[in-house]
């Protein structure tokens, strides 16, 4: 079990939130998904972020869509607010399809986001809503999108273990053009507040 994870079990993922906001040190990112990411450790396929939904800061621009799949397998803790997480079936389709299934290839200078030659139609299938101290867990390669009650506030931990073979895919329009997309880093004030908000939040 991820040590993360264990802090997890033992009821203590808000002070260790605490901990982690308080050393400093932190530099963070608009994700084109609508939250703010605070990166907190990172080996090889597997990482640790604090991923925080507020109105205190626009949305990074989406290519494609909120309806994604990752290339490994999520457990994600909610700190505070309500996350629900919305699965999505995904269907082959020709003629009738609405959405052409792309690639994100993710590095240090953004997402590469390549379309694939899948096109498909998608209706939305089981709806979980969690809370605050609910634990979650998402397999790698499951289409879903993470949605915050208009107008709420919340965060989360997010754990990922990387599974062999599996990749980030997205839903997106289906005449899009391959294209790279820049990660949208918080300056030190942003990154302060952001920082500020979860704390607050958490005590």
């Amino acid at each position: 079990m991820n040590p993360v994870h264990e802090e997890f079990a033992r009821g203590r993922a808000r002070p260790w939130a605490l901990e982690a906001l308080s050393k400093g040190g932190l530099r963070a990112v608009r994700h084109p998904l609508g939250f703010v990411c605070l990166p907190l450790e990172r080996d090889g396929g597997d990482g640790v972020c604090l991923h925080l939904w507020s109105g205190a800061f626009g949305p990074a621009a989406s290519t494609t869509s909120g309806i994604h799949c990752h290339s490994w397998d999520l457990v994600s803790h909610v700190l505070y607010g309500q996350m629900r997480n919305v699965h999505v079936l995904v269907t082959d389709a020709g003629r009738d399809a609405t959405h052409r299934v792309f690639e994100v290839v993710s590095s240090a200078g953004g997402d590469r986001i390549t379309p694939t030659g899948r096109t498909v139609r998608h209706e939305t299938g089981l709806v979980e809503v969690f809370g605050a101290g609910d634990t979650y867990t998402l397999a790698a390669g499951r289409f879903h999108s993470s949605v915050v009650p208009e107008g709420g506030e919340a965060a989360t931990i997010a754990l990922g273990s990387g599974r062999p073979g599996s990749r980030d895919l997205s839903l997106g329009p289906l005449d899009t053009a391959g294209h790279h997309v820049f990660r949208q880093p918080l300056d030190d004030e942003e990154t302060a507040l952001a920082v500020r908000l979860m704390a607050d939040h958490l005590t």
